[in-house]
């Protein structure tokens, strides 16, 4: 979700939206200060974000049988 939208405030809902539909895999970028990532910042979410959003996509990974890594 990081590069299809490259917007980071969009790669939570593009996140949970592909777990719900079962995907295998995600690439989501992590910075620790995306404001000063010589590139790709836009689109990436900071450890914080991450891990939070890991948090959410937990329970929908299970319900649809998929395993986070």
């Amino acid at each position: 979700p990081s590069h299809a939208t490259g917007i980071s405030k969009l790669v939570k809902p593009m996140a949970l939206a592909a777990a719900a539909s079962g995907a295998d895999g995600l690439m989501i970028e992590v910075h620790n200060c995306p404001e000063k990532a010589a590139s790709d910042g836009a689109q990436s979410l900071t450890p914080e974000k991450f891990d939070k959003l890991m948090k959410e996509l937990d329970p929908i990974a299970k319900a649809v049988n998929k395993i986070l890594l």
